[in-house]
């Protein structure tokens, strides 16, 4: 397994779409684990593939406590998101040094392969709910930040140029 470098948010393919997977294989089975470790030395609570430029439908989510027991989801999708909201302070490797607080939905009923090659449903609740639908924005090519309003976006993302100039040099 391998710690993977993340794009930076001016990278264009942070913000297309990714492409969907046909099929699970050995491959994605890689990609996954690399995923999974380079989410744990992030830290976070989840990862999606083009965040560290692979332009898959893939995503791996762990908001345990005892960070194993990763879900590996191959195109993800919601089916049903709870109307109860749930505020939390989100953030993204993409943009590093920034983060905002983001409302949700609570809980989320999702579709995706899962690491068998088979078709799940599962429910997540509350960090693992945010998770997923933050991940799910970043297979659509949508970062956190565009929740925001545009002048709000602009001032984060400034920010954090700022902040890796600084740290670069």
């Amino acid at each position: 397994m391998t710690v993977r470098a993340f794009l930076p948010y001016s990278d264009r393919r942070l913000h297309i779409p990714a492409g969907p997977v046909e099929a699970v294989t050995e491959t994605v089975r890689m990609i996954w684990d690399d995923m999974i470790e380079t989410m744990e030395a992030m830290p976070g609570v989840g990862l999606a593939a083009p965040q560290i430029g692979i332009m898959l439908r893939l995503a791996v989510v762990d908001a345990s406590q005892t960070r194993r027991e990763a879900v590996r989801m191959a195109n993800p999708e919601i089916l049903h998101a709870s109307v109860k909201l749930r505020s939390h302070d989100e953030a993204s490797p993409n943009l590093p040094g920034v983060f905002a607080r983001i409302e949700r939905p609570r809980a989320v009923t999702t579709r995706f392969m899962n690491d068998a090659g088979e078709m799940e449903e599962r429910d997540f609740i509350g960090l693992w709910a945010t998770s997923v639908q933050h991940q799910i924005d970043h297979l659509n090519g949508r970062l956190y930040v565009d929740h925001l309003s545009p002048l709000r976006r602009k001032l984060l993302v400034q920010k954090s140029v700022k902040l890796v100039r600084r740290n670069a040099s």
